[in-house]
């Protein structure tokens, strides 16, 4: 079976696509500076959107999810947004943990598997 890839780099890719699996990078707000954590996984659920759609998928199909988030107090602000975004029935395996993120500016990183 071949692997797709989309947006790729020297370090990852965006996208790697396996068969009918749909993996995505760990994403973050490119808004990040000004923005909550709120805020932040908004604009983080709207670009998985546009990924998971270039990959044939949509929020419907994820299979799992990872949450990461510079600090837990702001569990409750991305549930909200997490809550209104996932689809009834559609919650996927998830997990969600406190993790020193690679830069200060970000608060909330968030990791999808998807079937296509």
């Amino acid at each position: 079976m071949t692997i797709e890839r989309k947006h790729t780099g020297a370090r990852m890719s965006q996208i790697a696509i396996h068969g009918d699996t749909v993996y995505l990078a760990g994403q973050v707000a490119e808004s990040a500076p000004a923005a909550s954590a709120g805020e932040q996984a908004a604009a983080i659920l709207k670009r998985i959107d546009g990924l998971l759609a270039e990959a044939g998928s949509d929020k419907s199909k994820l299979l799992s999810a990872t949450i990461w988030l510079a600090d837990m107090r702001d569990y409750d602000a991305v549930n909200e947004v997490w809550d209104a975004w996932v689809p009834d029935g559609a919650a996927p395996a998830r997990a969600c943990v406190e993790a020193k993120l690679a830069f200060a500016k970000y608060t909330v990183e968030i990791g999808v598997i998807a079937a296509r």
